[in-house]
């Protein structure tokens, strides 16, 4: 899943070296902590968090057949 998300944030960055892709597991849930260079954050998050949105959706669906629920928080 980190290299999921990694393949997805590289093409929308200016410094794709700076992607930093940590997990986080617990009981119920996988939270992926996603923290990108200061200047790329606004590309990776879109107008009105579009951008955001797609990638959670994509996450999600990828991580559906899982038994945990997966979260993505964008730093």
């Amino acid at each position: 899943m980190k290299a999921l998300i990694e393949t997805i944030v590289t093409p929308l960055v200016d410094f794709p070296d700076e992607i930093v892709v940590t997990e986080k597991e617990e009981e119920h849930k996988i939270t992926y902590h996603l923290t990108v260079n200061q200047t790329d954050v606004g590309k990776v998050i879109g107008k009105n968090g579009r951008i955001a949105k797609a990638i959670r959706t994509i996450v999600y669906a990828a991580g559906s057949d899982s038994k945990k629920r997966i979260y993505l928080d964008i730093m």
